[in-house]
């Protein structure tokens, strides 16, 4: 099928033509150089939002450390009112990313940072149990659907030959978030009764209004699609898209019913859900993991960033691999073996350094992971059955939330320590990387 595409390149061997077709190694020189200049101008405000989403998702278990206080929560209202959160956050993905199809992503995407930045900071004034309901219930509501928008966003931005790679340094932004998030949580919250408000106050508008100012700023740099980036050249436009184009094949589902139904949409949910619960698991529990010689705070937090900087160094390059390879699904079976084995190896070593050691093996085999399984969707879904299924894929994984720590406490509960909580992860990995192997028969 020829392309529609006002960029569409002009048929060679024509005689009559004043000015002849570029060849394929100039049109892939435009090509990169578009991407080159889109990483540069789109990737930094999608980065750091995730960044600010992430310490979002965590800075309310620091809060707690005084809040709970403050406001008079029990530890039950609190774990209630935590949860409420990944509820409407669920519910509310495949509605958002609908919406960012239908209206446009830099309309959605500074919509969603804008709204959550502010009903963020707003968890400050939190006056008891309920507001606090409340709050976490419409802060769910709000940032529902970045992730996933963000995720659909870039494929319509980078052909496959760089996805993996934009993909990596997006999601880049767990390990640096995880990195910084501890030492910056327990800075705020040291401020007492500054301008009449408590440290966990502070910690609430310090992390959640630099989101609403990204979302201004997403205003400003975004652009919906190649075709309305005006900073680019025509001809790097013309280039891009044709590209992008090209990769639409006659075998992609755009319907949302249709593609609901896919057998490998089911198996990347199975897929994530589970990697999901290792990821979930080990990062609730990492700390007291650390610590269960007694080694301190400071030394548990600064020990606690070794797994986080190592995965995202190793992602980013794992990434390039991939990008050439593109079989995403033997990279999502490898990355989640390893990570199996990292949990193996922190589970039957008393050692708090071997534990570590394997727990950095688990941490960059799950977010290599992460990025080789965010690949898929694309290879075969297109327009909205793209938008749509990347966000029910994400939404069920993120009832990993409370799977995967809530496993972990039962079994250290009923056993006494850690070593079987780790291997009921590394089981949990096992089967991501089983599912992966039944999702890349199918697909070939």
């Amino acid at each position: 099928m020829k392309s529609t595409s006002s960029y569409a390149l002009p048929h060679a061997g024509r005689a009559d033509m004043s000015v002849a077709a570029p060849d394929v190694q100039e049109q892939a020189q435009l090509c990169e150089r578009a991407v080159r200049k889109a990483s540069i101008r789109l990737l930094p405000v999608l980065l750091l939002g995730y960044i600010f989403s992430y310490l979002d998702r965590i800075n309310v278990g620091f809060a707690a450390l005084t809040m709970n206080h403050d406001l008079g929560l029990t530890s039950a209202q609190f774990g209630w009112g935590a949860g409420l959160f990944f509820v409407s956050y669920a519910l509310c993905e495949v509605p958002s990313n609908l919406a960012l199809h239908r209206f446009g992503a830099r309309l959605w995407l500074s919509r969603i940072m804008v709204t959550w930045g502010v009903l963020s900071a707003a968890m400050a004034f939190a006056v008891g149990p309920h507001s606090f309901y409340a709050l976490r219930l419409i802060l769910g509501v709000a940032e529902a659907g970045f992730f996933p928008s963000v995720a659909f966003y870039l494929t319509s931005w980078f052909p496959r030959a760089y996805r993996v790679r934009v993909l990596a340094w997006f999601t880049l932004g767990i390990p640096l978030a995880s990195v910084i998030g501890g030492p910056l949580s327990g800075a705020l919250l040291s401020i007492h009764a500054f301008m009449g408000l408590s440290g966990w106050q502070w910690l609430f508008i310090a992390q959640g209004l630099p989101a609403a100012v990204l979302g201004i700023w997403a205003w400003a740099v975004l652009s919906n699609s190649p075709k309305d980036a005006t900073w680019l050249s025509h001809e790097e436009r013309g280039a891009l898209v044709n590209q992008l184009e090209s990769e639409v094949t006659a075998s992609s589902t755009q319907s949302f019913r249709s593609a609901v139904a896919d057998p490998r949409v089911l198996l990347l949910t199975l897929a994530l859900f589970t990697l999901s619960t290792g990821i979930a698991g080990i990062g609730m529990w990492l700390p007291q993991i650390i610590n269960r010689e007694g080694l301190g705070l400071f030394r548990t937090g600064m020990l606690s960033t070794i797994p986080y900087a190592c995965a995202g160094l190793a992602m980013v390059v794992a990434a390039r691999w991939m990008d050439k390879g593109r079989d995403y699904a033997a990279s999502l079976t490898m990355s989640s073996a390893v990570a199996a084995l990292g949990f193996v190896v922190s589970a039957v070593s008393d050692s708090v350094g071997v534990a570590l050691v394997g727990i950095t093996i688990a941490m960059i085999g799950v977010n290599i992971a992460r990025t080789a399984l965010w690949a898929i969707p694309p290879t075969f879904l297109s327009g909205a059955a793209a938008a749509g299924c990347i966000a029910v894929i994400n939404a069920v994984a993120n009832c990993a939330g409370f799977a995967g720590p809530a496993m972990v406490g039962v079994v250290k509960e009923m056993t006494g320590s850690f070593t079987a909580g780790l291997m009921t992860l590394a089981v949990a990995l096992a089967v991501t990387a089983g599912l992966a192997i039944v999702l890349g028969r199918i697909r070939r």
